[in-house]
């Protein structure tokens, strides 16, 4: 019998990729936020009693960094308490569950990248939303695994590189931040780890997973506008000017280096590393031949 999974979140950036990467042999059903949500139980338990998934891929949630700040509670009910939903049923039903989380739960004070086990403590809102979905998920399914990542893009959807894109074509110089560190990650590079991990079931905890390298958002903005020169998508390079995040005050505190390190999942999932600029010229590319939709 074909093996079926359910992917919610189906219509965000990291949804529309794990569609994309779907693996020919199995039943994928994929929905989005309006055909199911997560922070009904009801509902969830319906449909994966309908469906009798043999696993759910979780891409559903809240991810508006800023705005969180002021909807902590709705940032709540979705990233914690949708994600103990979907957990419980899961478990209910002995389907295995991939769920992911954020770098953001750390606090980006250590000075060398952040192993799974690393103690946890959240800068803002979205980010303990994201510690409370990762503790609700494993207290009612202890065989989940979750999957943390952070600076995430894609064609699909808003995100960083998009924003820039557009900035850099109306604009002639633009100031980003210099002191914030991390990796970025295309979301296609995570769904490939999270289609490797259903192939390996018996993986379960907490794992990392970015592209290779690291870098600031001054630097990920410089090599957007050069391979977006490259790529033809950009008809000049705008000057890009590094500023401190004291300069660019947003309403989350933002981590000054979250850095994850993804040594055990590059190995137990079997996938090589792969630069974070290389991806990006992938992306551009991926951008350029198939437009955003």
């Amino acid at each position: 019998m074909t093996p079926t999974v359910l992917i919610t979140g189906a219509g965000g950036q990291l949804g529309r990729e794990l569609q994309l990467l779907a693996p020919e042999d199995l039943r994928v059903v994929s929905l989005d936020r309006a055909a199911l949500d997560i922070t009904e139980p009801q509902d969830l338990r319906q449909v994966l009693g309908e469906l009798r998934p043999d696993w759910v891929l979780n891409a559903a949630a809240y991810t508006a960094v800023d705005r969180a700040e002021g909807e902590e509670a709705l940032a709540l009910r979705i990233n914690a308490e949708g994600a103990g939903h979907l957990a419980a049923a899961c478990a209910s039903t002995g389907t295995g569950l991939v769920h992911v989380s954020t770098d953001f739960v750390f606090d980006g004070e250590s000075g060398h990248p952040y192993a799974p086990d690393a103690a946890p403590a959240p800068l803002g809102a979205y980010g303990r939303s994201k510690l409370e979905g990762e503790r609700a998920v494993l207290a009612a399914h202890p065989r989940a695994l979750i999957v943390r990542t952070g600076w995430v893009y894609s064609r699909f959807g808003g995100n960083f590189v998009k924003t820039m894109l557009r900035l850099m074509a109306e604009r002639d110089s633009l100031a980003v931040v210099c002191d914030q560190i991390g990796t970025p990650t295309w979301a296609r590079s995570l769904a490939q780890a999270l289609w490797a991990a259903v192939d390996r079931p018996l993986l379960q905890g907490i794992y990392h997973w970015s592209d290779a390298g690291v870098c600031s958002w001054y630097d990920f903005a410089v090599a957007i506008a050069e391979e977006g020169l490259a790529a033809g998508l950009l008809a000049r390079s705008p000057e890009v000017r590094p500023i401190p995040g004291s300069e660019y005050p947003t309403p989350a505190r933002r981590p000054a280096c979250s850095v994850l390190d993804k040594q055990q999942s590059w190995r137990d999932l079997a996938i090589a590393p792969v630069h974070w600029r290389v991806q990006l010229r992938a992306m551009l590319q991926d951008l350029k031949e198939h437009g955003d939709g």
